[in-house]
């Protein structure tokens, strides 16, 4: 949803004092809504939010707030589902999403590869010891660096985004003496029903060569001429954060009407072909994001139909969750700092409260009008439930975790509260805004608290002040 507003997201639908749409009162403000909770969390007879056997008092004591918490089994079993519904089919886990050395080890485990999308992400997977056999290299402007790093790695395949690219690599692979594995990054003109920032199919942005505009046909042709390159597909990205499969399937009628286009011209179907990811989550009780198995019953069919009609066989398929796999697995927990009960127009009223994180370490609700659910975690309140805002402590007015939600009218400076759906893009996107130090990522799993990466402190960001 995104609030517009000359004064900015913050002040629109203020006026009218209503929750959106979506957002009902509850009969009890104490139950988790399914849907948006890992499978091992739940909430004790005191109202206390445990995951993994372990409550988060427990877990505030030990590692402080604000904190990522990671079910590790959830995480895991996620990854391992898309693996079993997508048989036969390459899943690629995007690192993008969230990353570091146990989760890209984890994700290898269960069966996927992993696309990275930076130099910074290649030295993780590295470091975690993943099979390059199962790593893409994608971005939109890799450095003369990182294309060398992924070619003297060994890199599965690199994901071309431009004509400047193309020809960089052509000119590393002859020198490093190799023949990279490369796919042309298409932009097929969907429009995905999104937030403008993360849909990324439409014509006008940054992202990929054109179907419409015939540069995805000249970028194939550049590359199938060049001795240096090996064309194995074409790769196809509509956007995050989707629910209607529509999309996916004009997309990928119209990147298989290019594959047939390519093999009547050249008699050579390609091999490849890459659907991307962006599958959708559940935020807040009006999302309704499809299952694993549904998605690959639909995609399945989607290729089957048109692969038939275009009369050119089905080219080994690949799909890119991220998001739907780190996202729901973690939650944010926070502690509640202050309490202020602001009057709205109409008498009615909103409780804003602040807790001891905000949009360093979620930028996405500032960023693009996301939106987040919260629970009290720490206690069980019989207080009836009040319309809240809750926002971080940075000096800015944007600065809002949860636009909308019921918590209990006496929430109180102490009380810990926590975000749901946090794993992904939180830790990934999350920066150093007032100079406060970045929260810890922990996993939890049969009742053991594991750091995966420790709280920044302020000697860590001193550090890299060289005065």
């Amino acid at each position: 949803m995104t609030h517009t507003h000359v004064a900015g997201s913050i002040h629109a639908d203020v006026g009218a004092a209503r929750a959106p749409g979506w957002l009902s009162v509850p009969s009890d403000v104490n139950a988790l809504l399914p849907g948006l909770w890992s499978a091992g969390v739940d909430k004790d007879e005191h109202g206390e939010l445990r995951v993994a056997g372990i409550g988060v008092q427990q877990i505030a004591a030990e590692v402080g707030t604000p904190a990522y918490v990671v079910d590790e089994a959830d995480l895991r079993a996620r990854a391992r589902r898309f693996a079993t519904a997508f048989a036969g089919w390459d899943v690629y886990y995007a690192g993008k999403s969230f990353l570091c050395t146990a989760v890209a080890r984890w994700v290898a485990e269960e069966g996927l590869g992993i696309d990275v999308c930076t130099g910074g992400e290649l030295a993780v997977v590295r470091r975690a010891g993943v099979d390059l056999d199962r790593v893409g290299l994608h971005g939109n402007n890799k450095s003369e660096e990182e294309l060398r790093q992924g070619l003297a790695a060994g890199i599965s395949h690199i994901v071309v985004d431009s004509f400047d690219e193309i020809a960089r690599l052509s000119r590393l692979s002859r020198e490093l003496g190799v023949r990279p594995q490369v796919m042309v990054r298409v932009t097929t003109g969907v429009e995905a029903h999104t937030h403008e920032y993360i849909a990324t199919a439409h014509e006008d942005q940054k992202f990929g060569f054109s179907i419409a505009g015939g540069a995805a046909s000249d970028a194939l042709e550049a590359c199938f001429a060049d001795p240096n390159i090996d064309l194995i597909g074409i790769h196809s990205h509509i956007g995050s954060q989707i629910f209607d499969p529509d999309g996916f399937e004009v997309a990928a009628r119209r990147t298989l009407r290019l594959h047939a286009d390519f093999a009547k011209e050249h008699g050579v179907e390609l091999a490849e072909l890459d659907l991307g990811g962006g599958f959708g989550i559940a935020y807040t009780s009006a999302d309704t994001p499809s299952t694993p198995e549904d998605l690959a019953r639909a995609l399945r069919d989607i290729i089957s139909a048109e692969c038939s009609a275009l009369g050119v066989g089905v080219p080994q398929l690949a799909v890119e969750p991220g998001r739907a796999i780190s996202g729901p697995s973690a939650f944010a927990l926070y502690r509640v700092g202050t309490v202020k009960r602001v009057l709205l127009d109409g008498g009615a009223s909103r409780l804003y409260v602040a807790v001891d994180g905000g949009m360093s370490d979620n930028i996405r609700t500032a960023l693009y009008a996301a939106e987040y659910s919260a629970t009290l975690a720490s206690r069980r309140s019989d207080a009836p439930p009040a319309l809240a805002r809750v926002v971080g402590k940075h000096c800015e007015g944007g600065d809002i975790l949860v636009r909308d939600e019921f918590l209990p009218s006496d929430i109180a400076p102490g009380d810990l509260i926590a975000v749901p759906a946090s794993g992904a893009y939180s830790r990934s996107m999350a920066s150093n805004y007032n100079h406060v130090p970045r929260p810890p990522v922990i996993a939890v799993k049969d009742g053991q608290i594991r750091t995966l990466l420790r709280r920044e402190t302020l000697d860590d960001l001193l550090a890299l002040d060289v005065g």
